[in-house]
């Protein structure tokens, strides 16, 4: 086996990105602390074809050094729109008929392998702050909450690590 070369990986230049089919999803961050979480978000993102990323409240945006660390230029190529209220956004949302699934434990949320996927839907993914979560008032208006499996005894995910988790699974629901 041979590593192969960046030019030899045919990805897509960022104006091909930006004509491609995205994948139907658009990733609400909000109250996102770490400006790395935010660029990796990003970088995740452009792999999985992402519509959109919806930055809110106390999220840092483009440009920003600390993000150009991790997303890799991705700010270039994947589109994103700044609300100062998470709620602004999920109401925009809602309106343009996206179901909105929040990532976080609740009572009656369906874990990640179990969610189907209707083809014909366009999905917000909604991740919520490093410490407290997802705000409840968001969960409160959310279509449905998807819960990643844990079997340790940490509580929760990185972030980055979840939107990773997520959008993969996601993608190959959708698209594979």
């Amino acid at each position: 086996m041979r590593k192969l070369a960046n030019n030899e990986l045919n990805r897509l230049n960022v104006k091909e990105y930006k004509n491609s089919d995205k994948t139907p999803i658009i990733v609400v961050l909000d109250n996102i602390r770490s400006l790395n979480n935010i660029g990796s978000v990003f970088r995740t993102s452009d792999a999985f074809l992402i519509e959109k990323i919806y930055l809110c409240g106390i999220t840092a945006t483009p440009p920003h050094r600390d993000i150009q660390k991790t997303a890799l230029g991705a700010t270039e190529s994947v589109e994103w729109k700044y609300f100062s209220n998470a709620i602004d956004a999920i109401t925009v949302l809602k309106q343009s008929e996206h179901k909105v699934i929040s990532i976080e434990q609740v009572e009656g949320s369906i874990s990640l392998e179990k969610f189907e996927i209707d083809k014909n839907q366009k999905y917000a993914v909604v991740f919520g702050n490093e410490v407290k979560g997802v705000q409840q008032e968001l969960i409160d208006i959310s279509d449905i909450c998807i819960e990643i499996p844990q079997f340790g005894t940490k509580h929760s995910f990185n972030i980055s690590v979840s939107a990773g988790i997520v959008l993969w699974e996601l993608y190959k629901k959708i698209k594979l």
